[in-house]
């Protein structure tokens, strides 16, 4: 199977004074660079999601998808707009995963698919523990069946923008990635966690 991916970037980093968190600096490389090496071996074909202009992320070589509904925002806008893709291109599923997730697990895409067979409309979403001990959700590293594109578009159009709300609906499954050596899900929202990731990678070093 076929199954291209696209990395969320359009969020407005509010924690980080704004701007494109992805362009920040996480040990001498770009934050979208990890989450790239990260996701890129798993996927047939890797875009980014986000809006304005796309001449900022040239240097990483990949296709830039404002989000398909520009009326819309959130993270969900950005899932329709990965759903679209995909289907343009003919496939029947697409994974998408943030962009400020730098240590992503190599096996996350085999995972998913795996927790999805036997679904009419595959969605399956991302888990795992924090660090005190609670299983989280993570939606934004998720399977998406683009069979969904449509109910999605009703929904955001609708009003929904909470992502577990809509996927819930859908009949999604969780797939729990072991954290015992640090969140693989660990995403950096403000100046703090970027600190914590950079230590995290000097201390694997």
């Amino acid at each position: 199977m076929i199954i291209p991916g696209v990395i969320l970037a359009g969020g407005q980093s509010r924690r980080m004074g704004g701007g494109d968190k992805g362009l920040l600096s996480l040990s001498g490389r770009r934050l979208l660079s990890h989450v790239i090496d990260r996701i890129e071996p798993q996927v047939a074909q890797l875009a980014l999601n986000a809006n304005g202009p796309p001449e900022r992320f040239a240097s990483f070589g990949l296709p830039v998808l404002p989000d398909s509904a520009p009326d819309l925002s959130g993270p969900l806008a950005g899932v329709l707009t990965a759903m679209d893709w995909a289907a343009a291109m003919g496939t029947d599923v697409v994974v998408t995963v943030s962009g400020d997730t730098p240590f992503l697990p190599g096996d996350l895409v085999p995972h998913l698919l795996l927790a999805s067979e036997g679904m009419k409309a595959p969605l399956a979403i991302a888990s795992s523990q924090d660090s005190t001990g609670v299983l989280r959700l993570h939606p934004t590293c998720a399977l998406w069946s683009v069979a969904l594109r449509e109910d999605l578009r009703q929904a955001l159009a609708a009003g929904t923008r909470k992502m577990m709300n809509w996927a819930d609906g859908q009949g999604a499954r969780s797939v729990a990635f072991p954290s015992a050596k640090g969140d693989p899900f660990f995403n950096i929202n403000a100046p703090e966690d970027l600190e914590q990731a950079e230590a995290m990678i000097a201390s694997a070093e």
